[in-house]
């Protein structure tokens, strides 16, 4: 119960559809670089992320993967839960040893119609992450390496809350600098210096397979005046 509860995407519901959703609820567990589900599947679970995190992805038809973004304990998967009948867009897999609850999508459309004060909360979530892909359509269209590396970077933090308001504190993304070239389709030496700029403004530190925005609102400043 407490891990739906800790998602944001079910802050609006009171502690009795809460725990009523728990019961109907399963968890599974996976381990690093296990399929949760493939590309084109149905989409019939809404997922939340128990421990360890999620890679999205999607595959080319000679085989060759790009993630797309990966999710930390708390977030949310399974967007399209929200479109019966909907196909799943793109693949998930466990990118550490993970456990995931899953909620049947039929269920929690019904939960939602008998609990309507939660409409505003999950149409928040889903605005939020609408907003930062389209943000990001446009700033890959429109703006150079410095501005796409620093959006895309306010773009995990947000997707790690799960959508949910941001907070004060650092944020601590699992991803190396090959890791987001393969993600922005750059070279990894073209983000190697853009990240050391960041990290010579004090803006994010770089750890061994994880990179740290130590303020996602100074980064976001630094974005809005610097030029690029």
């Amino acid at each position: 119960m407490k891990v739906l509860k800790d998602c944001p995407l079910f802050a609006g519901f009171p502690e009795e559809a809460i725990s009523e959703a728990a019961s109907h609820a399963r968890l599974r567990r996976f381990q690093r670089d296990e399929a949760v589900y493939e590309k084109g599947e149905p989409q019939v679970w809404l997922c939340v992320i128990a421990s360890g995190m999620v890679r999205i992805h999607s595959v080319n038809a000679e085989g060759r993967e790009a993630m797309l973004i990966v999710l930390d304990q708390g977030a949310w998967v399974g967007d399209a839960v929200f479109a019966p009948g909907a196909d799943r867009v793109y693949g998930a897999t466990a990118h550490t040893k993970a456990e995931i609850v899953e909620l049947p999508g039929d269920y929690f459309r019904d939960l939602m119609a008998r609990y309507p004060q939660s409409y505003p909360v999950v149409l928040d979530c889903i605005s939020r992450r609408l907003w930062s892909a389209m943000t990001l359509i446009e700033e890959d269209a429109l703006r150079g390496t410095l501005a796409r590396i620093g959006r895309r970077l306010l773009f995990l933090c947000d997707m790690q809350r799960g959508g949910g308001a941001a907070g004060h504190g650092p944020v601590t993304i699992a991803l190396t600098r090959e890791h987001i070239a393969n993600m922005m389709g750059m070279t990894r030496q073209g983000v190697h210096k853009t990240l050391k700029r960041f990290a010579d403004e004090g803006l994010v530190e770089l750890g061994y397979g994880c990179i740290t925005v130590t303020d996602e609102a100074a980064l976001a400043a630094f974005l809005a005046t610097a030029p690029d």
